[in-house]
Parts: C-alpha cells; structure tokens; sequence
C-alpha cells in the first residue's frame, strides 16, 4: 500500500535539481545541449539507466516474493521515483528534436509515463498490506472486482507499450553507437 506520496515529492526534487543543472549549461554555453554531446549523451545515459532500472529491477523484486528483498511497497515508490525521474532527464537528453526513431522512442517514453501515473491510481484504490499483497473485505466486493479488472486492463495496455519502448530505445542506442562512433 502507498501510504505517502513521497516517491513523487522525491522525483519533484529530484527534477528541479536536474532543470537548474540544465539550466546552468545552456546559461553558460548559451545553447541547449546537444544530444550528441557529453552532457546530452550523460543526461541520456543517465536517464535511460533510471528507465532500465525502473522495468527491470522491480519486475524481478515482484515475481521474487520470499528473497526478503525489502518490501513491495519500497520497490513500488523506487519505480515511480525511476519511473519519473528518468524519462525526464531522456526528455532533456533529446535537444528539443523529435526527429525519426528518437521521435517514436520520446512518443513512447510520454505515453508510459502517463500510463504509469494512471495505474498509479488504480494501485491505490485497491488496499493493500505493507508487502502489496490485497487485502480483502475492506472494499466492497463489487468495487473491488471493479478496481481488479482495471488494473488488470491496465497493465494490457502498460506492459506492451513498454516493451515498444525499451525495443525503439535500444534500437536508438543502437543506430546512435553506429553512426557516431563506428562509422568515424
């Protein structure tokens, strides 16, 4: 169960620090950074690596139920946090440009973001123990069954996205390690 909002008041910070260290570069040089270059690669790979800790880290934790690995409810605020922070900073990493495959691949990043913001909300309609197992009885069984099923829906749509997402990324990466380096 979230009992708190502080994964989204950590990445609120967290993103304000970020766009004042932003802001200092294109203060200084007095452009916005190029993706290409070091802070909008850093700013990317930072960024992407929060994303890839997002997806990975916490599918793991929630298919390892008795590793002792800490509680659901902790890894839950560690993906939104992730799950806000670095889509932000691969946002920044992009220049302002949406261009072909990277085009697709931030298309994709902002629909993820707001469907995790969606299901967000629907986690926290269904009540839940410290460790994210449901608690039952405490909703009536019609609107439990009802938040079920969109959860349920949700994580249809969610999921897929996702795996779009990570594919045009590494497809991203992929084309951008080979044109900027490799063909040199």
């Amino acid at each position: 169960m979230l009992r708190s909002n502080a994964e989204l008041w950590w990445a609120f910070f967290a993103g304000i620090f970020i766009t004042i260290a932003y802001g200092a570069v294109v203060f200084y040089t007095r452009e916005i950074p190029a993706a290409g270059e070091l802070f909008g690669h850093g700013i990317g790979i930072l960024g992407f690596t929060l994303m890839l800790m997002t997806e990975i880290l916490y599918s793991i934790r929630k298919r390892v139920r008795g590793a002792g690995w800490g509680r659901m409810a902790i890894w839950l605020q560690f993906h939104i946090f992730t799950g806000l922070v670095g889509p932000y900073m691969v946002l920044l990493h992009t220049s302002w440009k949406f261009n072909g495959l990277a085009g697709v691949v931030t298309l994709l990043t902002i629909i993820i973001v707001f469907s995790g913001i969606i299901g967000r909300y629907i986690y926290t309609r269904i009540p839940r123990t410290l460790d994210g197992l449901e608690i039952e009885g405490t909703l009536s069984e019609a609107a439990l069954r009802q938040a079920r099923r969109f959860m349920s829906l949700w994580h249809t749509v969610h999921i897929p996205i996702g795996m779009a997402l990570f594919i045009s990324a590494f497809a991203h990466i992929g084309g951008a390690i080979y044109y900027a380096t490799l063909l040199k």
